[in-house]
This record gives C-alpha cells, sequence and structure tokens, in this order.
C-alpha cells in the first residue's frame, strides 16, 4: 500500500501543496495525511467506522498533524456537501461477488461527488484489479496504473454539453 500512495503522490507533485483534500472511505486517512504531510492546507477524512475514526486520530497525533476528521457514510456526507476541494481520495470497499454493494460504481456515477471537487481538481480512485471502470458520465481517467492487488485512476471532470446539468 505505500508503493501505490508513494505512486499517487508522485504523479501529483504541484497539486498537493496548499491544496484542500478530501479523503473518502478515509479507512487509517493513510492518503489525506501524507497529503498534508506534502504542504496540503487542509484534508478532511471520512468514514463510517468507529475503529477507523480512532485510528484516523491516533495517526493524525502520531505525526503531528491536524485534519478534520468526520464519521458519516460517505455518500450522506456528499449530499450535505458544500465545500470543494482540489484533491479527493476515495477507496471504497472492494466489490468481492456479484451480489455485493458496488461502491465504486455508486461512487463513480454520484452527482456530489462531481460537485465537491473543484472545477480543475482531480479525483484519485483505488480500486480492484477485476474492476473495470466503464464509461461513467462525469469522469474521464487521464492516468491508470495497476500495482499488484490495486488498480489506481487519476479522473477529471468530463466536459458536458452546455445544456447538460449535473445532477445532485
Amino acid at each position: 500500500m505505500d508503493m501505490v500512495r508513494e505512486a499517487a503522490f508522485s504523479a501529483l507533485s504541484d497539486l498537493v501543496a496548499g491544496a484542500r483534500v478530501l479523503d473518502l472511505f478515509a479507512g487509517s486517512g493513510a492518503y489525506g495525511i501524507e497529503a498534508l504531510s506534502r504542504g496540503a492546507a487542509e484534508a478532511v477524512f471520512v468514514d463510517n467506522h468507529s475503529k477507523c475514526i480512532e485510528a484516523i486520530r491516533s495517526n493524525l497525533a502520531k505525526t503531528r498533524l491536524v485534519g478534520k476528521v468526520i464519521r458519516d457514510d460517505v455518500f450522506r456526507f456528499l449530499g450535505k456537501q458544500e465545500e470543494r476541494y482540489r484533491l479527493v481520495f476515495a477507496d471504497p470497499p472492494y466489490t468481492r461477488n456479484a451480489r455485493d454493494r458496488d461502491f465504486t460504481a455508486e461512487l463513480m456515477e454520484n452527482g456530489s461527488l462531481v460537485a465537491a471537487i473543484e472545477p480543475d481538481g482531480l479525483l484519485v480512485l483505488e480500486c480492484s484489479p477485476m474492476k473495470e471502470l466503464s464509461n461513467f458520465q462525469f469522469w474521464d481517467v487521464i492516468r491508470s496504473k495497476k500495482y499488484g492487488a490495486t488498480n489506481l485512476f487519476f479522473c477529471v471532470h468530463k466536459e458536458l454539453p452546455d445544456n447538460a446539468a449535473v445532477p445532485l
């Protein structure tokens, strides 16, 4: 996982410094904490699991970094979110079989996610290599890389026709 994170931040280079960062399905908070350590102005961590929230707070304390930690369902959070971020990291739970909830597809089709990212911002999505990213209506994949059991996708807003509205 360190290799995946290092590769992501190597690709991001100058986008991190001074950025507002959102870490969705934050887990241990590794992406947001790495962004803060590289000069991000602010990081918001969102996860719905109490053990993850504890881990994020502990990791922030260990690194002496400050971030906003929110325990909430990612989709509920996005639905009420009014802030915009330059960088959004998302590491949704992997789908293990056909009956599992497909958090990745749900996230990529979520209009509220589009609204949470600055027009020139970037979504960094980590997901299973088994996951094929289809042609999502809101996102263009500008770079992708496979690292062992992980795919990393760098996504930007698609240019939507002028008459197309992003559903919220």
